[in-house]
């Protein structure tokens, strides 16, 4: 099942500084972000990446099946990062105005390693 993380964060007055090194449980392959969305996103799972979610601007949130249980974490700030393991079918919805959702995958892009169909 996905894991929800707090990422190291400092604060000084200068403002804040957000470390994902040591964070993120695998060698990341693969980033990408979503913005401008309108509508739900993802509707898969995958046969080997893993991924994780930061959403660096704005809030969204990520409904997770892996075929016990279910859940919606809500991504609303760049210090949770959402780490979604291959079995983790999951959607992205609810994304407010001006939202980034940034990803980072274990995996180059391989249309082979997507399930699309549902638990």
């Amino acid at each position: 099942m996905a894991t929800l993380l707090h990422l190291p964060t400092f604060k000084d007055p200068r403002g804040k500084l957000t470390v994902m090194q040591d964070s993120i449980p695998f060698k990341v392959e693969r980033v990408y972000y979503i913005y401008d969305a309108v509508g739900k996103r993802g509707g898969h799972r995958h046969k080997a990446t893993t991924q994780a979610l930061v959403c660096l601007n704005g809030s969204c949130e990520i409904y997770v099946h892996d075929g016990h249980t279910e859940h919606t974490y809500l991504l609303d700030s760049p210090e949770k990062c959402l780490i979604l393991e291959k079995e983790d079918w999951h959607t992205m919805d609810q994304f407010t105005t001006g939202s980034t959702l940034l990803v980072l995958a274990s995996s180059k892009y391989n249309l082979d390693d997507y399930i699309d169909e549902p638990y």
